[in-house]
């Protein structure tokens, strides 16, 4: 009895009948012992569905919630004068009016973009893919720079350098998070709060439900010293993810699937305070543990009168990537409650009964195609298996014991893996048009956008593979080309085992990717046969690149930390560090220069956005915001704790093949060292910079400042509009 209690705590069979969801149902039968089964909902079809009503939503909804543990719904029907409140992010405090530098609106000629006085060469946004605009807080066109200020986005006359100045300032409600300029058009992106009323439940008046919304504004800015607003659309949930595609733009708004008693709250868009359309929702009738509406809108910049969306019924995204002609959204693969409870009754059919005689296995059996309850089978099969147990020998049993504990690892292992995937939504997206396309799903889980790729008919992706069992973790990496309708058509492995993916960069037909453990083993990967990806070669050095850029065809930048031992044996992360490869010779990879960055602790923002990182081959520039800690630790008797320096700024260098990196100066927009306080997030922290011509701009929360790129010597700067009231770090 011991032994069969020791073996049954392996396993964890743990019959619940009453757990058990009505409706579900299992594939696996007797005629298939030792597989893994697939699980699912009776009834589900994996297709595109469309709800014909708010009503059928809600009616699904309330099955799911109960049929699937579907956690993102909240039910909260509060009745009486407390109203309905749905749980939300704050909204930061709106600082009150702030006075513009002086002489920022001077009453002058507005000035045509495409005037003499404008630069010929210019910076734009650093984006992912060719014809494929990401948005930013900070544009330029050569002659302006539009940038958010808190709640404010100022046009500046930016060039020439000499005479710049705030021309307008425009005011918006809620938090401005993104800007596009198309031409005459200024498109921002804002979070905002809204307001709907419902009627719970057996309640007798309508009550306020406060909930999140984007806002989408359109500007004519023929004169910049006074732009109109044109639209102004807004779309239930939080600003996600927006490009642009020649005049038009798309938008990813997100909100969680809440209802309340008899109310469901569906996706609107409204122009101005007036409801303007109802998308249609799309959805698949498979649960999940979480529901995310994810309204997806065009607009076309030129002509904003209209607005298209649809909206689709997903699990919680985190990634999404955007070609010229699709949007893929990625999340998480969440399976149902049921799906784990019926895990156990199958690990028991599929794993324990085939290693027990054949005739207790018919016996049991027949017991499981009985009638009984559920019980009451499990009180005859523990009968049977007790009986069975004490009619072994010692050695048998352990034996059996030791078979068992090796199939339930298989068993465990292949599970896990299933579990650990990544589902994709192919969107196609036309001059506005918004149409689905397909669904597919790859093991692991993507590191950020870039771990995607869209190359004719296929969808590249980079993965890492990390999964617990009762022998503990597993941990590698996989590469999946997958085919127009998202089936896997090739795939390359369990590469790197034991480490992660730091950072990853299809350019063509090959995949650079850098794992990182102890080293930092830089691979090229060939996906020039789409069915059979494989490794041409690798370089393993110190440190990992957190992103990596193309600097031509040969040579890849990289920037991360770098690394090594410590005195306990493991790895210390040290400062941020730059890195040349050649990859001329895809077999044998080479690192030409490296160049570090500060004490442990130093970062900067480019590690972790891409649009931080300003690169121009032309110039041999390059530019990286850098928050720099310097020096030994020291007493401060002012906080009773130790602290250090700390230098924000933007490091620029040259940089070529030839001669690696060249540091030509460093630009600070604070005199001295940051307040132990401003260790992250400064105000003077430099957060992007761009250039017109021969001048480089680098910009934070409380300045604009303008440097002769020959010397990096002073020309001029702007102070912008900041109020210490409203929290950091909305716009700059």
């Amino acid at each position: 009895m011991f032994v069969l209690m020791l073996i049954m705590s392996i396993i964890g069979i743990t019959f619940f009948s009453g757990c058990l969801q009505q409706g579900t149902k299992t594939i696996a039968n007797e005629k298939n012992p030792g597989n893994i089964t697939d699980l699912i909902i009776s009834g589900s079809t994996q297709e595109l569905k469309k709800f014909s009503s708010a009503y059928e939503l809600q009616q699904y909804l309330k099955a799911n919630a109960v049929d699937t543990g579907a956690y993102g719904i909240w039910r909260n029907p509060m009745i009486g004068g407390q109203g309905l409140v749905m749980p939300m992010a704050t909204s930061a405090p709106m600082p009150s009016a702030v006075s513009l530098p002086s002489g920022a609106m001077q009453k002058e000629a507005a000035v045509n973009i495409q005037a003499p006085s404008s630069a010929s060469d210019y910076s734009t946004t650093n984006i992912q893919v060719e014809g494929v605009d990401e948005a930013d807080f900070v544009k330029n066109d050569g002659k302006y720079i539009y940038v958010i200020a808190q709640d404010k986005v100022l046009i500046v006359d930016a060039f020439p350098a000499s005479g710049a100045k705030i021309l307008s300032a425009i005011s918006i409600e809620g938090a401005p998070r993104d800007l596009f300029i198309n031409g005459d058009r200024l498109i921002i992106f804002s979070d905002n709060t809204g307001r709907v009323y419902s009627i719970p439940e057996y309640d007798y008046m309508p009550r306020p439900i406060d909930t999140m919304k984007t806002d989408i504004l359109v500007y004519d800015i023929s004169d910049r010293k006074k732009p109109e607003q044109i639209a102004n659309y807004s779309i239930n949930g939080n600003y996600f993810q927006s490009r642009m595609i020649g005049d038009y733009v798309y938008l990813i708004a997100k909100n969680s699937v809440n209802y309340y008693g008899d109310f469901v709250e569906m996706p609107a868009i409204r122009k101005g305070a007036v409801k303007i359309m109802s998308p249609d929702v799309y959805y698949f009738d498979n649960p999940e543990q979480n529901y995310v509406f994810h309204t997806i809108a065009s607009i076309n910049v030129k002509k904003p009168d209209s607005i298209n969306a649809k909206t689709f019924m997903m699990g919680y995204s985190d990634n999404v990537y955007f070609s010229q002609d699709n949007i893929y959204i990625t999340y998480m693969k969440n399976m149902p409650v049921s799906y784990y409870e019926l895990e156990r009754e199958d690990r028991f059919y599929q794993v324990v009964v085939p290693l027990l005689p054949k005739d207790v296995q018919d016996k049991i059996i027949a017991i499981k195609a009985s009638n009984l309850g559920s019980y009451e089978k499990w009180d005859q099969i523990s009968s049977i298996l007790e009986e069975t147990f004490n009619g072994m020998t010692e050695k048998a049993k352990q034996d059996y014991s030791e078979n068992v504990q090796k199939a339930v690892d298989e068993y465990e292992l292949k599970l896990a893996q299933e579990r650990e995937k990544t589902v994709i939504q192919k969107i196609s997206i036309d001059k506005g048009e918004i149409n689905y396309q397909a669904k597919g799903e790859v093991p692991g889980s993507l590191l950020n956008q870039f771990s995607m790729d869209e190359s004719g008919d296929y969808f590249r992706v980079a993965t890492t593979s990390q999964f617990w069992t009762q022998k503990g973790s597993v941990l590698y990496n996989n590469v999946y080309v997958l085919d127009k309708n998202l089936g896997i058509a090739g795939k390359l492995e369990e590469i790197a085992p034991d480490e992660r993916i730091y950072s990853t960069r299809f350019i063509g037909n090959r995949l650079y990717m850098v794992t990182f453990k102890r080293m930092d083993p830089l691979f090229v990967i060939d996906l020039s046969d789409a069915t059979s990806p494989k490794i041409l070669g690798k370089l393993k050095i110190p440190g990992f690149s957190d992103y990596l850029h193309p600097y031509d065809e040969n040579h890849i930048i990289g920037v991360g930390k770098e690394t090594g031992d410590n005195e306990w044996g493991g790895v210390s992360v040290k400062g941020v560090k730059l890195s040349l490869f050649d990859v001329s010779d895809v077999n044998n990879p080479k690192q030409l220069d490296t160049y570090d960055i500060g004490q442990p602790g130093t970062d900067s923002e480019a590690l972790q956005d891409h649009k931080a990182f300003l690169f121009d081959k032309n110039k041999n520039l390059l530019v990286i915001p850098i928050r720099e800690v310097l020096g030994k630790e020291q007493y401060d008797s002012r906080y009773g704790y130790y602290t250090q320096r700390i230098w924000q700024g933007a490091y620029v260098f040259n940089v070529t093949p030839e001669s690696g990196f060249k540091l030509k100066g460093k630009i600070s927009h604070f005199d001295d060292f940051e307040e132990t306080y401003y260790y992250w997030g400064s105000p003077f922290a430099v957060r992007r910079s761009l250039f017109m011509d021969d001048v480089l701009y680098t910009l934070s929360a409380r300045k604009i400042v303008m440097n002769d790129l020959n010397n990096i010597s002073e020309i001029n700067s702007i102070d912008l509009p900041f109020s210490n009231i409203q929290p950091y770090p909305y716009g700059i």
